[in-house]
């Protein structure tokens, strides 16, 4: 969404990786289908600032992918903080746990694997923060599954709400309409404050009144 030199320069002015976070980075880059589907450097800071700016007891993340933003998330909770991530990729299962079991933050980690739709019902916890970053036609009902298990003043993060700059154009294929339609549903709910942060392919955020 913004040119390679201006992205530099953010990368310049914010903090720095972790030696985890460059080797899940470069790992996931060499190994796994997709690696753009990861947070990576720059969102990955944004998601840690978020979180320590909400300091969360709870955290709920849909969407694991090789544990990158687990981990950026995880810095913002509380001493007895716990963060959720659900994931149905039973291929990178091995991978995630041993870039978790790297971290400092692996004792705070409930990785769970199958439906996240399905997984919800066994977890009875409301959340402080919630990332949504999963299969894009189910933004719709993930949000409304979590939604009254956000406490008021919490905060539900959606990534990829630009799609990459798709839902601009006039002609919308049907995953470009999907992210467009919930861009709307969130837009026209009063429960909520919001705005699109323009970070990578788009970060909504939303705050629960």
């Amino acid at each position: 969404m913004i040119s390679e030199e201006l992205q530099e320069l953010l990368l310049r002015y914010c903090e720095p990786e972790d030696n985890l976070l460059q080797a899940i980075d470069r790992e996931t880059n060499l190994k796994v289908l997709m690696p753009r589907m990861m947070s990576g450097h720059y969102q990955g800071r944004v998601l840690s600032m978020l979180s320590k700016m909400n300091h969360p007891k709870r955290i709920l993340e849909i969407g694991t992918f090789t544990g990158y933003a687990t981990l950026c998330l995880a810095e913002g909770l509380t001493e007895d903080g716990l963060i959720y991530t659900l994931d149905i990729n039973v291929e990178l299962e091995d991978m995630v746990r041993n870039n978790f079991s790297k971290s400092p933050f692996n004792p705070k980690i409930k990785y769970i694997l199958g439906d996240a739709q399905e997984s919800l019902k066994n977890i009875s916890e409301t959340f402080d923060l919630v990332f949504i970053d999963a299969d894009k036609k189910n933004n719709g009902t993930y949000y409304d599954l979590v939604f009254d298990r956000v406490k008021p003043g919490g905060i539900i993060i959606v990534d990829n709400v630009l799609w990459s700059g798709k839902i601009l154009n006039n002609a919308q294929d049907k995953d470009t309409q999907n992210i467009s339609s919930f861009n709307d549903k969130i837009n026209n709910d009063q429960r909520v404050e919001k705005l699109i942060l323009p970070v990578r392919d788009g970060l909504f955020v939303i705050r629960k009144k």
